[in-house]
């Protein structure tokens, strides 16, 4: 089976291909931006230039000569908000819709994805050529590293009829932050009282070796961490082996972005909070006391 992945960085490439490769005998990796276009991760890299003023979004139509051209049988896209535009634009065309989020992607083309807000989970497989789907590395586990060779191919941009023109950029603060690799987690939610507070989370990351995420108020509303470190139904999914929610009451909207967690630590000083139903160990206390304490122990 010959399989595309659809990716506009590099970490990103790096390792939907690896986990392509554990469901295709074929892999070429699409690359919309310089950054994505690695080499070793891919049979073929199909490198499609952006000219200088167009966006990403207006990629569609060299997009679908593409897929005439090469005919793949799966799609597997980064699921960026540019890439999202490109494949929705792209299945409408064919008459087909994209499997968004896929939980987790099988050989034979079936999906598993969350539904009601990731209440529950079904399996769905797309009924069309190519089957169109977005999923983030989380969905494939620790696949192995991936592997190809460094066949690099320009692809001719096709000129849409109705593009996107650029007119202003400005250049956003980068986020240091990737919850989707992360092996431990460790989530702060309203329970931190100010922004400067999040110091000794951070302090406990640093013991831990793990990253810091959080819910979405805290990411949102008060704009203390950036939006990629929010973990939820509309923001991150995670797969790490340990996740530790400070402060976090356990919504199912924040809840979605940890299911796949080995192990979920919760700490929070309302013994009622919904956390402790989904927590494999859960501590009632208040943070401001526990996290101190803590990460002394773990010098």
């Amino acid at each position: 089976m010959k399989a595309w992945v659809i990716a506009q960085n590099e970490k990103a490439a790096r390792e939907l291909a690896a986990g392509v490769r554990t469901l295709a005998d074929q892999v070429q990796l699409v690359a919309l931006t310089d950054a994505a276009a690695v080499t070793g991760v891919a049979d073929e890299v199909l490198k499609v230039a952006v000219p200088a003023g167009a966006m990403v979004e207006s990629s569609v139509d060299t997009i679908a000569a593409l897929v005439d051209a090469q005919s793949p049988e799966m799609i597997v896209a980064e699921p960026t908000a540019a890439i999202k535009v490109v494949i929705g634009r792209l299945a409408a065309r064919r008459g087909t819709a994209v499997v968004t989020d896929a939980v987790k992607i099988n050989a034979d083309g079936t999906a598993e994805v969350m539904y009601f807000g990731g209440v529950g989970h079904r399996t769905v497989k797309p009924a069309a050529t190519p089957a169109i789907y977005t999923a983030s590395a989380a969905t494939f586990g620790d696949a192995p590293a991936a592997t190809g060779t460094d066949t690099v191919t320009e692809v001719a941009w096709v000129e849409p009829a109705s593009a996107l023109t650029v007119k202003s950029t400005e250049q956003l603060p980068k986020a240091d932050v990737d919850l989707t690799a992360a092996k431990r987690i460790v989530g702060v939610g309203r329970g931190i009282a100010a922004e400067e507070d999040l110091q000794m989370v951070r302090d406990l990351c640093g013991k831990m070796g793990a990253e810091l995420g959080c819910s979405r108020p805290v990411a949102e509303a008060e704009g203390w961490l950036p939006r990629e470190a929010y973990i939820g139904v509309s923001g991150v999914v995670t797969n790490p082996d340990v996740y530790l929610a400070l402060g976090i009451s356990g919504q199912m909207q924040h809840m979605v972005g940890v299911s796949n967690a080995k192990t979920i630590f919760a700490i929070n000083k309302d013994k009622t909070a919904p956390i402790f139903n989904q927590a494999d160990y859960g501590l009632v206390g208040d943070i401001y006391d526990v996290v101190p304490k803590l990460a002394e122990k773990l010098q």
